[in-house]
């Protein structure tokens, strides 16, 4: 435990949190929503600061980002916690137990020793992920400009829904960022996942315009939840118009769990359609995921249509890339480190 970054001191020795869009009003001896961060005797102090709750080495198609490091293996931690409560959360045992009042639990981890381990595993990067990186901040701050004095490149698999305050600290210590952007409606967030929609649009157009870390947007497709034409229409739009078609957008197939079982898996229909409607609107790279042997999960020049990276799985084969240009018309591929 240690004392928190991101706050302001309140009267009656309350705090404000400012870490993400809750803007937590936290009382002395009460938490914030993420169940992590605590007022105690009117300072804010991080509960999960060195408590590592899940620890993997894992291909880097795995957050997903497909644009970054093709191919190579980034070292993934995370600590338990979440500023969220979406009712289909894929990894709730890590994410909600704070939430409702359970212990924080995780491994004993220093930033050095996870840097360390990092270099050691031979890993291209660190990956803070699984849980929502934001409520775990401290220690993803201090272990990145760790990283990076280690050569190592940062990366972030995020809700989107930090704060305005939390970007700027973070600046230049992060170096890509894949979003979960859950739908296209307020009553979505609001109702399923306890959030808004409209900070995390205004935090995607500020990684990608402003602090320009490389941005790849995951969408989780769940039938007669978000994948109406009409919302699929709105959100393409977004992605295409205001934050660049050269953005990869993965189209992620649901699969019942946690206090949503009563939707049913994503049809391949449904994935298919949205595939379509984001390449019509001229989404250069669009993927979809989570479905075994799918032909929707290989990067294609947008030039000549050339396969340029072959996807089975979580490994990569780059064989079409050379100094980031298409091997056969020449046309640049949008990316970091492509071969």
């Amino acid at each position: 435990m240690i004392e928190a970054r991101l706050w302001k001191p309140l009267k009656n020795g309350a705090v404000q949190c400012r870490l993400c869009n809750h803007f937590c009003m936290i009382k002395p001896g009460e938490r914030g929503q993420c169940g992590v961060r605590e007022n105690i005797e009117g300072t804010l102090y991080a509960l999960n600061y060195g408590k590592v709750a899940a620890l993997n080495l894992d291909p880097v198609e795995k957050k997903p980002l497909y644009h970054f490091q093709p191919g190579s293996m980034t070292y993934s931690f995370a600590t338990m916690g979440c500023n969220l409560s979406c009712t289909f959360c894929q990894n709730w045992s890590l994410s909600q137990p704070p939430r409702d009042g359970a212990p924080i639990r995780g491994q004993n981890a220093t930033p050095e020793a996870l840097v360390d381990e990092a270099v050691r595993l031979g890993a291209a990067s660190i990956s803070y992920t699984y849980s929502e990186p934001t409520i775990f901040f401290e220690l993803m701050q201090d272990t990145a400009r760790l990283a990076h004095g280690a050569g190592l490149k940062n990366i972030m698999v995020s809700n989107g829904f930090m704060s305005p305050e939390c970007l700027e600290a973070l600046g230049t210590d992060i170096d890509a960022i894949n979003v979960d952007l859950k739908c296209f409606t307020e009553e979505f967030y609001k109702d399923i996942s306890g959030a808004r929609l409209q900070p995390v649009l205004d935090n995607l157009k500020r990684i990608k315009h402003e602090l320009k870390w490389w941005l790849e947007v995951t969408t989780l497709l769940i039938p007669g939840k978000n994948d109406s034409p009409e919302e699929l229409d709105r959100l393409t739009d977004f992605l295409a118009g205001e934050i660049g078609p050269d953005t990869p957008w993965h189209i992620s197939r649901f699969h019942p769990d946690y206090r949503m079982t009563d939707a049913p898996v994503t049809s391949g229909n449904s994935l298919e359609t949205a595939y379509a409607m984001g390449k019509a609107k001229g989404l250069l790279y669009v993927y979809i995921g989570n479905v075994p042997g799918s032909d929707k999960q290989d990067t294609l020049c947008p030039g000549c249509g050339r396969t340029l990276i072959d996807r089975t799985g979580f490994s990569a084969r780059v064989h079409g890339i050379r100094d980031g240009r298409c091997a056969a018309c020449g046309r640049a591929i949008d990316g970091v480190d492509l071969g």
